[in-house]
């Protein structure tokens, strides 16, 4: 029986996903749960393993192509006309599509790309490099003739024109080329079995237009189909994760009225307790950085002003307000920049919180945060100061009324007791949604944050 296995939806109600590379191709046998692609979604980069065991019969979209939850993506011929039994995650004993005991969708089998262990049978025509190379949705022959080394003597396979089949590549091979504009139809393929290498893309690149074949790369045309002129001209398509965060921003900067204010604090007392705690043996396991005292000012201080941890629901015509905290981080990685949460931080202890903040950037440089860590969130923190920046104005991420933005810390003139004295100061900087948060709200939040990084003995007497 020929089964189509349909785009999955990989978790919060997302419509649709880039499938990156394909692990396997048509002809290849395939077991239950066996990792069949890798696809890019609007918040991450997931993996998708066979619902069945079985042949690849056809691969239905080519890598680099945008689907939509409920299209089919691949056939595979199963041995048997029953229907399989439906894939059980291992560790959760969730079924693939249905989240586990911790939440996560089975169906995401990892976070990043990993090389996958693939037995491919030979490839129609391999025998030739003058033969062209099969297209993903066409079917192998069950049983076809080994494929036979070529000959140093034959000629190179020509490139495909643009428009026409895929190009056999490996996928460092396909990033490559994104990054450097080139559009692998129009390379001359050099590997064995008409495969392009990195050699051959970098060789590509590096020759003059009027070299390429005839061909200008994708990334060398404007809109209407002219040439751009000038070198140094890069361009990539707007997909994955940058796409969902420029629509987010556009949202939230047009629909939420945005206030921005400042504050100057002095940080020094903070930073000493933070090198006394560091001494201690409590926190020997843990990294312990000045966002994690911003973070647990932040939660104290939204008890004293709820509406900062609110939601402005227009459709119902109601505000509503949370008890817990679920607070986001931003944090930036390869794929654009995300925001996982830190879920009832406000329950969390200076220590748990210094421990789920490195749990959390860990994951997430590694492209392995999953999209149910970064939904739900009702107050955002945004580091600026790593990068050396002291301050700014922050987006509100959409449907959260506050986001602060956390400047660089750094020695800085400053009046003590009507002395100049050197002090250890960081710029804040708190975006918030008006409709939800008045002035006088938003500055006493602020003011809140900014006095416990003062003085952090304060906490004990709220």
């Amino acid at each position: 029986m020929l089964r189509e296995f349909a785009m999955p939806d990989v978790g919060e109600g997302l419509t649709e996903a880039e499938v990156v590379t394909w692990n396997v191709a048509a002809g290849d046998v395939v077991t239950v749960n066996q990792i069949l692609c890798e696809i890019e979604t609007a918040k991450a980069a997931v993996e998708l393993p066979s619902p069945y065991a079985g042949t690849v019969g056809k691969l239905l979209v080519e890598p680099g192509q945008t689907v939509t939850v409920g299209s089919p993506i691949i056939s595979i011929e199963t041995a048997e006309a029953a229907p399989a039994p439906e894939p059980v995650d291992e560790e959760e004993g969730a079924k693939i599509g249905e989240p586990g005991k911790d939440g996560r969708i089975a169906n995401l089998v990892g976070y990043g790309p990993r090389p996958g262990s693939v037995t491919r049978r030979p490839r129609r025509g391999a025998a030739s490099p003058a033969a062209p190379a099969p297209t993903p949705a066409e079917p192998v022959p069950a049983a076809p003739a080994p494929a036979a080394p070529a000959a140093p003597s034959q000629p190179q396979r020509e490139p495909t024109a643009v428009g026409s089949t895929v190009p056999l590549a490996k996928p460092p091979v396909r990033k490559l080329a994104r990054d450097l504009g080139v559009d692998l139809r129009a390379v001359t393929p050099s590997g064995a079995g008409g495969v392009i290498t990195r050699e051959d893309v970098q060789a590509h690149a590096a020759a003059p237009p009027e070299l390429q074949d005839g061909h200008l790369p994708a990334a060398g045309l404007r809109e209407g189909g002219h040439a751009a002129t000038g070198s140094g001209v890069r361009r990539e398509p707007i997909r994955g994760v940058r796409k969902h965060t420029a629509a987010a921003m556009v949202s939230s900067a047009f629909t939420a009225p945005h206030v921005t204010e400042f504050l100057a604090v002095d940080v020094t007392e903070t930073m000493a307790l933070r090198d006394r705690l560091r001494a201690t043996r409590e926190y020997t396991d843990v990294k312990l950085t000045p966002l994690a005292f911003v973070a647990k000012a932040v939660c104290l201080a939204a008890r004293r002003t709820p509406s900062v941890n609110a939601h402005w629901d227009e459709a119902a015509g109601e505000i509503v307000f949370y008890d817990r905290m679920q607070l986001g981080i931003a944090a930036a990685t390869p794929r654009g920049l995300i925001v996982p949460n830190i879920r009832d931080a406000d329950l969390l202890t200076l220590h748990d919180l210094a421990a789920a903040l490195g749990e959390l950037t860990a994951t997430a440089r590694a492209g392995r945060t999953p999209p149910a860590d970064m939904a739900g969130g009702t107050f955002t923190i945004t580091n600026v100061g790593v990068f050396g920046v002291d301050t700014g104005t922050p987006i509100l991420n959409p449907g959260e009324a506050g986001i602060l933005a956390v400047g660089a810390i750094k020695p800085t003139p400053w009046v003590v007791d009507g002395e100049l004295a050197v002090r250890t100061v960081c710029q804040l900087a708190l975006s918030f949604d008006h409709r939800l948060v008045d002035g006088e709200q938003g500055s006493r939040f602020l003011a809140d944050v900014g006095a416990l990084l003062t003085d952090p003995g304060l906490a004990l007497t709220w």
